[in-house]
């Protein structure tokens, strides 16, 4: 605005109000003009982000849904692309079976030791509470069916997801960071096929192993702990072969397949998904086993469900 020795030249007023040029108005006038456009433009201003649904924490309900469902899309896809390159026979069996002894024989170690570790302790405390109710004939058969059902899966995809999963998610995002992957893409070689494709099939049929490998480690030492504490060893293997059926068996190793298949796609996603620079690579590893050990545990509680029914039925 220009004044002069009369009333005021307003050339433009506000932002969504224009005056056309050389309107001659009075400074009260002027005043209550330019009041108001402030006024209306600062209320239009918030206006979109009321439409927004921005709640008070500044959540939404599509910026939580979207994650988890943008996490399923992408993991259904590389299962699916994985899937193809091996019906088609595109991964090579060298590949394979490289990512087998890698991933699943180094793991061996730390699935026994803490199968033997906790096997140890239940057996302990089953024959303790055996002991005092004066009754041992369900010692064995308690020990191997909750090893069976239970411990051998859950504790063998903890384990796996613990040193596998972070693995994957680190070698895969170092990957991207250095920009191999995207060299991979320039030779027109699928970083699915060849990155993907091995390690998704190795997680998948290494861990069933591990898991059976675990399971007798845990029954085993369950057997001698149970011993030590007053509890026969006749009684003890009795039990197993009264109590415990092959579809307790059958069921944990399809948690087995199901937990391997967690830890392969997610930490191949994880680390596909690694952003720039070595604390992107640190935090697809460190999402990797957070996810994987979250998934497993509550996927857990839902294919105990349907195996127990599904038993039940027959």
């Amino acid at each position: 605005m220009q004044a002069d020795n009369g009333p005021l030249t307003v050339r433009r007023i506000g932002l969504l109000f224009p005056v056309p040029r050389q309107v001659r108005l009075c400074k009260n006038q002027a005043g209550i003009l330019y009041s108001m456009s402030n006024t209306v433009a600062n209320t239009t201003s918030k206006a979109p982000v009321e439409d927004r649904g921005v709640t008070r924490n500044g959540l939404t309900l599509r910026k939580v849904v979207r994650p988890v469902f943008v996490f399923v899309g992408e993991c259904g896809v590389l299962v699916g692309q994985s899937l193809k390159a091996l019906a088609r026979r595109e991964v090579m069996l060298s590949d394979i079976i490289a990512q087998m002894a890698q991933l699943g024989v180094d793991s061996m170690g730390i699935v026994l030791l803490i199968s033997i570790a906790t096997g140890a302790v239940f057996a302990f405390y089953i024959s303790n509470i055996s002991n005092l109710v004066g009754y041992s004939g369900f010692v064995g058969s308690g020990v191997t069916y909750a090893f069976l059902n239970e411990l051998g899966p859950v504790l063998g995809g903890v384990a796996f997801a613990s040193r596998v999963g972070s693995a994957i998610a680190a070698e895969l995002g170092t990957m991207v960071v250095t920009e191999q992957v995207d060299a991979l893409r320039a030779m027109a070689v699928s970083p699915v096929r060849y990155l993907v494709a091995p390690r998704l099939a190795a997680t998948v049929l290494m861990l069933p192993v591990l898991v059976v490998f675990g399971d007798i480690a845990g029954i085993v030492i369950g057997y001698y702990v149970s011993g030590l504490s007053g509890v026969p060893h006749a009684g003890y293997v009795n039990s197993i072969r009264v109590y415990i059926h092959a579809a307790d068996l059958t069921n944990g190793l399809i948690k087995a397949v199901w937990f391997g298949l967690i830890v392969g796609v997610t930490s191949c996603r994880q680390g596909l998904r690694a952003e720039r620079g070595a604390a992107g690579v640190g935090r697809a590893t460190i999402s990797s086993v957070v996810l994987c050990v979250v998934l497993i545990f509550v996927s857990d509680f839902f294919l105990t469900l349907l195996l127990t029914n599904t038993a039940g039925t027959h």
